[in-house]
């Protein structure tokens, strides 16, 4: 009796599974592109205006070059961006704006390498609600201490990598080096 009732209760799992496996389709789903395209009112125009102008000292802010990480904590996927202050980037359901990048002067005390951005996610409020874009970071973000400001959202991390510019006198910056022949820039400006 006992091994009658466990050949039906096999007989209806292994019914159960072969028809189970009959509704699956035996091809995989085609992912979406992910998307790239910043929304219009997410762009901006140029580069923020800088109070000081010609009297700025280091690079100015339209050419320096700050380098964002992200990664989506739900399939571990991370990537990196370079961009300029004013720009834009998105992807998939996160855009970036980067408003500035700073770097301490080599004669300054400070360490902290910093950029103002604001990241944006596109999700909904609740289930029976459209997508729609939110600001979930507005600030200032630090190379060296991430921890200081962060970017809380249960799927993405957003930190600063870098931000490259130089000042008047460091060296490796845009003047060409000197040749073997010549005399480095401060013994040529003596001799003169």
């Amino acid at each position: 009796m006992v091994a009658r009732r466990v050949k039906t209760l096999r007989a209806a799992f292994v019914a159960a599974c072969v028809s189970a496996l009959a509704a699956c389709q035996g091809e995989a789903p085609v992912p979406e592109a992910e998307q790239t395209q910043v929304p219009e009112e997410f762009q901006s125009p140029s580069a923020p205006q800088v109070a000081g102008g010609e009297d700025a000292i280091g690079t100015p802010l339209e050419e320096r070059l700050a380098t964002i990480g992200l990664v989506n904590k739900r399939n571990n996927i991370t990537r990196e961006f370079e961009m300029r202050p004013g720009e834009s980037v998105r992807s998939g359901d996160v855009i970036i704006r980067l408003a500035s990048c700073e770097r301490p002067a080599p004669w300054e005390d400070s360490v902290l390498t910093g950029a103002f951005v604001q990241v944006f996610v596109n999700q909904r409020a609740d289930v029976d609600s459209q997508r729609q874009w939110n600001r979930v970071f507005s600030g200032w973000m630090f190379k060296e201490s991430p921890s200081l400001n962060v970017v809380e959202h249960p799927v993405y991390d957003v930190w600063l990598k870098d931000c490259a510019m130089s000042f008047p006198g460091e060296e490796g910056g845009d003047e060409p080096a000197a040749s073997e022949g010549e005399p480095a820039g401060d013994e040529a400006d003596s001799e003169a």
